[in-house]
Formats: structure tokens, sequence, C-alpha cells
């Protein structure tokens, strides 16, 4: 899912389209552990907002996904903070620090 956006060189979508078109899949490169943590949205909302993003994307070998959805009724995944390490607790430290910079506004 997510986490293959930084952890290889393929993306998810990337190796789906090229089986579906027939296309060669070469050597898939692997980066290192990997890690994403969830940007949640609680409320009421027909406008999500995001702000604190300068800090959010800041830390080197991370990466910031926000999915753009239009509206927020109850709980939803808004985005996702995205992280590389040295090893699988430093990724994962690193993505919710990424996820816990960004600031909802519902």
């Amino acid at each position: 899912g997510m986490v293959t956006l930084l952890s290889q060189d393929l993306s998810e979508f990337a190796l789906h389209a090229r089986a579906i078109l027939g296309l060669p899949i070469p050597v898939i490169r692997q980066h290192g552990p990997s890690a994403s943590y969830v940007i949640l949205g609680h409320g009421e909302s027909e406008a999500p907002e995001f702000s604190n993003l300068n800090a959010a994307l800041s830390t080197p070998d991370t990466a910031l996904r926000l999915f753009g959805k239009p509206e927020v009724h109850g709980e939803r995944r808004l985005g996702v903070g995205l992280a590389l390490g040295a090893t699988l607790d430093e990724a994962r430290a690193a993505a919710k620090s990424v996820a816990d910079a960004v600031e909802v506004t519902l």
C-alpha cells in the first residue's frame, strides 16, 4: 500500500499498471525499513484544511500524502506520513512525527 511509495523504486500502482498492460517488471529495489502513519480527521467538515506543512515536510527521508477528501463525517483517513529509517522502529517514529506535525482544521 502506501508504504511502497518510499520503500521501493516502483510504486504499487506502477506494478499493477505494468502487469495489466503486459509490460516487463524489472528488479524491484528496496530502499530499506519504511513505515506509514495515518492522519485522521475527527468530526464534521465539508472542507478540511491542513497547516504546519513546513514542519511536516522538513525531515529527510520522509514524505507526506494528503488524500484531498472533500468532507469528513465522524472519523476519516485524510493522509499519511511516510518515512524510511535505519531500523523499522526509526521509520515508524519518523512517520508518526510527520503525521503528528500536520494540523487538521475541520
